[in-house]
């Protein structure tokens, strides 16, 4: 079948669903959309069998749903209608929430249904982009499946929605999502967690006007509600009416400097407004780096908000990595959370008062980090990777000896969208595992890929059941059998063996030389607008001039798992 799938951005969800449907052998192209002028022209221009709307934020237009069948996969139970399903379905507090697939008409959110799947929300309020991404996820990739065999079904007929089902619920606005902090504790974090990663909820700290993300509960004495009681390296502890919560990340809304308005770490984001207040460790969903020792095995987590490693993440990874690896343990396992990495924190980079002068320090330091797990030869490293990883953290991970990923993660392994080169000695370590190749074709097509197909190219050695939360023991275990039985000494000696042959060929110092040759273009010259590419991912705004729409009209050249 001739598939179109209509985004406003080709974003995780949508990625996910042109490679099943790729895999299923639909002929299957992507379109990102700004208004109805843009569907309609790419509906035209695609003559599809059938359309699919993973992820877009525009109805349908008329003459385009009267002529194709057209899916809209809507993240919330049958019967809710609106924009904001998940906002509400947190801020709610509802034990239950779904996906349905439902074919376009006039009435929104409110045409015929293809299917739909229910499943239970998490007990702790979760984070919008965090449900979105795993259950919400789970769930719109099963029904994309059931669209795809049910169209293909010429005596398929979808039932009728009934009108009196569900809810209609309308567009979330900063006013429905507003709290004082003398309000209790849990109300406000449902609220922060419904607007993360976007757009926040407005509100003020230590005198500044800022959306607040990333809140954490936290304890302290009594006194009063919205000051500023202690901080971490990067969170704030802020009073509420019963209790204290933790605010990771913060967006000031009134302009002061260039880049100042971009989601930062709140202390970096509040700056010299923060009240002079005891460091403290914070709790554990903060503290983003950690070590422990499991038999021959040493374990470092890290846990970067969405994915970006600052200059200062990443040294203290280093550090840590440095620490590991002096231990008498076999295997270091580097064990990413909810976002494995995505590389550089573009955020931090552009709130600089000299943006290209952080960027060389952030992609210096990833460098050193890379180095320092390339050059591990005293013990196997291992990357576990139980989220997604994009550009500079993808060739972080593939410095390993080992890589394990959840079956489901995606990997973007290429940086020119950004407009970068890449550095983390990817010339190297990529080419490596994948050959010459693959790694041009990877790194050029701007395209994801499965960790199954990763896998299949050589650049994933052991791919886990996709259960998230069983996910690290699984890495544990699998570190544990290649430590075992002096099978980790041969490994090892030929690690060593291999390591020595390739600095004699070529000294890995090369790799990186060359590489930020080729990036001090990218940061210092802007040759291909990483400045602008930059603004534009943070805000959210297109790029100007707008980037390229997304067409993938192709199967992928490797084989797709499904």
């Amino acid at each position: 079948m001739k598939i179109l799938l209509l985004c406003s951005a080709f974003n995780g969800l949508s990625q996910r669903a042109w490679l099943r449907l790729c895999a299923r052998g639909h002929h299957v192209t992507v379109r990102t959309v700004r208004d109805p002028q843009d569907i309609a022209a790419a509906v035209s221009a695609a003559e599809p069998d059938l359309i699919i709307c993973p992820f877009l934020r525009h109805r349908v237009p008329e003459a385009v749903w009267r002529r194709h069948r057209t899916i809209v996969i809507h993240p919330g139970p049958e019967g809710d209608r609106g924009p904001s399903a998940l906002d509400w379905a947190i801020m709610d507090a509802e034990p239950r929430w779904g996906v349905t697939a439902l074919q376009a008409t006039g009435d929104l959110d409110g045409g015929p249904v293809w299917g739909t799947r229910v499943f239970r929300m998490p007990a702790d309020p979760p984070r919008k982009s965090t449900l979105y991404n795993t259950e919400v996820s789970d769930a719109a990739l099963s029904l994309i499946d059931e669209v795809a065999t049910k169209a293909e079904d010429p005596g398929f007929t979808p039932r009728r929605l009934d009108p009196r089902a569900g809810t209609d619920r309308p567009l979330v606005r900063q006013t429905d999502r507003s709290f004082s902090w003398g309000d209790p504790t849990g109300h406000i974090l449902r609220r922060i967690r419904a607007a993360d990663g976007r757009p926040g909820v407005h509100t003020e700290l230590a005198g500044v006007p800022v959306a607040v993300f990333d809140a954490h509960p936290g304890d302290t004495g009594p006194g009063e509600p919205g000051t500023i009681v202690a901080r971490t390296r990067s969170a704030v502890l802020v009073r509420t009416g019963d209790g204290a919560l933790w605010i990771g990340h913060a967006r000031r809304l009134a302009p002061e400097a260039p880049g100042t308005t971009v989601k930062l770490p709140a202390v970096l984001a509040l700056g010299d407004r923060v009240p002079d207040v005891p460091r403290i460790a914070g709790p554990p969903g903060l503290r983003d780096l950690g070590y422990r020792r499991v038999g021959r095995v040493g374990l470092v987590r890290f846990e970067c908000y969405n994915g970006a490693m600052s200059t200062a993440q990443c040294r203290r990874l280093t550090a840590a990595v440095r620490f590991a690896s002096a231990q008498d343990t076999d295997v270091l396992v580097l064990a990413g959370g909810e976002v494995f990495s995505n590389g550089l924190h573009l955020g931090v980079i552009d709130a600089h008062p000299d943006p290209a002068a952080e960027a060389w320090r952030n992609i210096t330091a990833i460098d050193d980090l890379c180095r320092e797990i390339i050059g591990c030869t005293g013990q196997l490293v291992v990357s576990a990777l139980a989220g997604d990883a994009g550009a500079g953290g993808v060739m972080l991970a593939l410095g390993a000896d080992r890589v394990i990923a959840r079956d489901g993660v995606l990997l973007n392994p290429h940086y020119r969208k950004m407009g970068l080169y890449g550095s983390e000695y990817w010339t190297y370590v990529l080419p490596s595992r994948v050959g010459e190749d693959q790694a041009r074709r990877l790194t050029t097509a701007c395209e994801p890929i499965t960790a199954a197909q990763a896998a299949a190219l050589g650049a994933v050695d052991q791919l886990a059941d996709g259960d998230r939360a069983a996910f690290v023991a699984t890495a544990l275990a699998y570190a544990t059998e290649l430590a075992a039985g002096g099978h980790a000494k041969a490994l090892l000696d030929r690690k060593r063996a291999t390591r020595e042959a390739d600095e004699q060929r070529r000294p890995l110092e090369t790799y990186r030389i060359r590489e930020l040759a080729e990036m001090s273009h990218d940061i210092f010259d802007d040759r291909h607008g990483f400045a602008r590419a930059r603004r534009a991912f943070l805000t959210g705004r297109p790029a100007d001039p707008p980037p390229p729409s997304l067409p993938v009209p192709r199967r992928p050249s490797m084989t797709p798992v499904g």
